[in-house]
């Protein structure tokens, strides 16, 4: 794993699969480590299984920024609830994740993006939110080096950022302290059911008895609930992102206009991004999914380059089905590596230094890219399968998923154990893409 495209921090797994545990949690990425983190610390015992390492594929790919600025109004209340979990996640976990609460900032050069954050701003108030437009003032002292034209911006100063690299192999770590059982390099095949309840899920080095288990395998989710019959409705994007060096003078938050972002990193480097711009290779899924998906592409096409290459060849032979004793797509491809893509850096760095002069002599560190899970609303299921009594999934984080992880660990802890949730848990049931997996259909 050392020739990824991005260094995560090492995580030795445990070398012996338990027999038997409580729950199982499928994929280490920062849903299932904050996931299993929640779970041990309520005594709950419980095994993670990553095909491939911690926090290899988009958990440690994606920009760092824990936001709540600018989110979907149903999402907004567990985000909210996620960056406070993040600003007690250091001392919690006795480690440093990397988190800072530096504030995020939007910036608006046009009437259209401005009319928008404006509209945003009332959002954020009605839910206590503080999410404010800055004075021309403030502009100056919070976004020292700007090269001017600024119409507006959108201050949010209680969000933050971490190192994503960092932070879930920390979390990973803390939950193993707490007694979770965390395996790499161990793919899960199936869940086994007995009774139409969970009993078991089998992975490349032997079975684990359960009685609940958790589906949080992020791009892979798909693939793995279709062999067990559940359609899923979930497509795969790709972000490219950059690391530069020789930026000095600029602010310490992450800041986001209509085609750029970027975030100060911890090693004194920029983490860059041309936003609202991603790749979606066609699959053979985005013509079963079509109808489901054609709504949201038509408000967000702008924001999509649609490419037809070897991407759509490869999904095609994928295998879809296998037995529980055969060898599966995720021990064919242990971490998603996707190549970087620098005609997007050097759009980043052009879009960043016609903003920004300092950008203008950035030295391009290290590019890559990253897979995102999206779904049809763009917004996370988080969730029982009300159909498989102990089947749950945590997936279709639409590339927010870093910044909401802590909530939505313990949104999934809570539903499992059955306690009271702290944000309204419906907005997030598979039942609103899929009823017949609702609680109805039971």
């Amino acid at each position: 794993m050392s020739t990824l495209s991005i260094p995560v921090a090492p995580f030795p797994g445990d070398d012996t699969l338990p027999a038997a545990v409580d729950v199982v949690i499928v994929g280490g990425g920062i849903i299932g480590v904050t996931t299993a983190l929640e779970l041990a610390e309520r005594g709950i015992s419980v095994a993670l299984c990553e095909k491939g390492v911690i926090a290899g594929e988009q958990s440690s790919r994606n920009w760092g920024w824990t936001r709540q600025m600018g989110r979907d109004e149903r999402e907004l209340p567990l985000c909210m609830h996620s960056v406070e979990m993040w600003s007690q996640m250091n001392e919690r976990i006795g480690r440093d994740t990397g988190w800072r609460r530096t504030g995020i900032s939007y910036l608006s050069y046009n009437r259209r993006d401005l009319k928008g954050w404006l509209a945003w701003e009332e959002i954020g108030r009605r839910h206590g939110l503080d999410a404010r437009m800055l004075s021309q003032a403030e502009i100056a002292e919070k976004l020292p080096g700007n090269n001017g034209g600024i119409l507006g911006v959108l201050h949010t100063a209680s969000d933050g950022r971490a190192e994503p690299w960092i932070a879930v192999p920390a979390i990973a770590e803390a939950a193993r302290e707490k007694g979770a059982h965390i395996l790499t390099g161990c793919a899960v095949r199936t869940v086994e059911t007995s009774a139409g309840r969970v009993s078991a899920v089998v992975t490349e080095r032997g079975t684990i008895r359960c009685q609940a288990a958790v589906v949080a395998g992020g791009i892979w989710s798909r693939l793995f609930l279709g062999n067990m019959g559940l359609d899923f409705p979930q497509l795969k994007v790709i972000g490219p992102v950059a690391c530069v060096d020789g930026v000095e003078g600029l602010t310490d938050m992450p800041v986001g206009a209509g085609d750029f972002a970027y975030r100060k990193r911890l090693d004194g480097g920029f983490t860059v991004a041309v936003r609202n711009k991603n790749l979606a290779p066609l699959t053979p899924d985005h013509f079963r999914l079509l109808t489901e998906f054609f709504p949201t592409f038509l408000t967000t096409w702008r924001e999509l380059s649609l490419r037809l290459n070897g991407i759509f060849l490869q999904e095609a032979v994928i295998r879809r089905s296998w037995r529980a004793d055969e060898a599966t797509p995720f021990e064919a491809c242990r971490v998603m590596d996707p190549p970087a893509v620098p005609g997007f850096t050097r759009k980043a760095l052009k879009n960043l230094g016609r903003a920004f002069p300092r950008f203008a002599n950035a030295r391009v560190r290290r590019e890559w890219a990253g897979v995102m899970d999206a779904t049809p609303d763009a917004i996370p299921v988080i969730s029982p399968v009300h159909t498989v009594p102990g089947l749950h999934v945590a997936s279709g984080f639409s590339g927010h998923g870093f910044g909401i992880g802590p909530g939505a660990g313990q949104l999934m802890a809570d539903l499992i154990t059955g306690e009271p949730t702290r944000v309204d848990a419906k907005v997030f049931d598979i039942s609103r893409l899929r009823p017949r997996y609702g609680a109805t259909a039971t």
